[in-house]
């Protein structure tokens, strides 16, 4: 267990020279991994990402400290949330097998009251779409009503989860074509209307 005191600055700055060290994964890692539950946000919230960064290109070396990571889903704050499911998506990008235990909790997070989190849950389904978009076969309603999401940010960013699929599985994405047209010709967000365009162009090529 860490002191509540330690020192945050102090962390923060090996955090940073870990993210530059030219050590392999092996031995960086753990190091990193072992601040997963450090008393500061601000700390968690960079080991989070970190990890998620590696876990791309290493996931079998992240496999370790998944549970952990997944367990930050439902954490009250919503920067740790919005880490850890993006830190999923890269993951699962990697190595699907990996995150599959944790599809329902991360789909779950398209409804986080925080719309970064919502955000940051496309995102993540993106990165795991790129090599796996099957496993969104029975999901494409979940994103479908976040093209109707009170966040800008959200809105701009749901299209493109379209976009991903719809390029490697246009049949997925084919029952969504009406409503992505209507956002691409009437929103009023002109990056929701590009994104949306592009979606539909993606489905049909």
């Amino acid at each position: 267990m860490f002191k509540i005191n330690s020192d945050e600055k102090e962390v923060y700055q090996k955090l940073i020279e870990l993210g530059k060290s030219k050590d392999n994964s092996n031995a960086i890692i753990p190091k990193i991994a072992k601040y997963l539950d450090f008393p500061s946000n601000k700390i968690r919230a960079k080991v989070l990402w970190m990890l998620g960064e590696l876990g791309l290109k290493n996931p079998q070396k992240i496999a370790p400290y998944i549970s952990q990571i997944a367990k930050a889903l439902i954490n009250k704050e919503a920067k740790i949330r919005e880490r850890a499911v993006g830190a999923l998506g890269r993951i699962g990008r990697g190595k699907i097998d990996l995150i599959k235990p944790y599809l329902p909790v991360i789909l779950s997070k398209a409804k986080d009251s925080h719309p970064d989190v919502r955000m940051n849950f496309i995102w993540a389904c993106e990165n795991i779409a790129t090599n796996t978009p099957e496993v969104f076969d029975t999901s494409m309603d979940i994103f479908a009503k976040l093209l109707d999401d009170e966040g800008i940010r959200v809105r701009r960013e749901s299209p493109e989860i379209f976009r991903v699929i719809g390029k490697r599985c246009p049949d997925l994405v084919e029952p969504y074509i009406k409503k992505l047209k209507i956002i691409a010709e009437n929103d009023l967000d002109n990056v929701v209307k590009v994104h949306a365009t592009g979606a539909v162009k993606a489905a049909k090529s």
